[in-house]
């Protein structure tokens, strides 16, 4: 199961106590924000991309949408999402629950400016009903992320 991958990888950190688990769903923004008690914005959702070695993550504010020129732009690729079947496979982690926590080796991750507007947020910890609170220190190490980017918009 997911969530007890996610549980591991923060067990082996000394932090397994900050995950949180709901009893409902927590698979959209919407709903994650709902169960934290927190703007939409704050939640770090992770996205899926097609590449040509398999695919990548970039955690975005929930807020936030891919910019179709900036990601081209920088990543040379057109913007192609994972399907729900290949996300599972590829990454490790069921839709509602994706993170780069616990995930399948070799998946680069990477971060938006986009969450640098706040504090702290919340990504998922493998699950359709868990969230870790991290600050942006925390999440670019944890998440061993390669670098940040600049591949979204934020609403008007």
């Amino acid at each position: 199961m997911s969530i007890e991958k996610g549980r591991a990888y923060f067990r082996a950190l000394g932090m397994e106590d900050r995950v949180m688990e709901f009893d409902v769903s927590s698979a959209t923004v919407d709903l994650a924000a709902k169960a934290l008690g927190v703007e939409g914005a704050r939640i770090a959702k992770t996205l899926s991309f097609k590449t040509n070695e398999g695919c990548m993550l970039i955690l975005a504010a929930g807020d936030a949408r891919i910019d179709n020129r900036k990601y081209k732009d920088k990543f040379h690729l057109k913007a192609k999402m994972l399907s729900a079947d290949e996300v599972l496979e590829m990454v490790g982690h069921p839709v509602g629950g994706v993170c780069p926590f616990g995930i399948n080796d070799g998946i680069p991750v990477y971060l938006d400016e986009s969450l640098k507007r706040f504090k702290t947020v919340f990504p998922a910890v493998g699950s359709a009903s868990s969230a870790i609170e991290l600050n942006l220190d925390e999440l670019f190490k944890y998440s061993k992320a390669l670098e940040w980017i600049d591949v979204c918009k934020l609403p008007e």
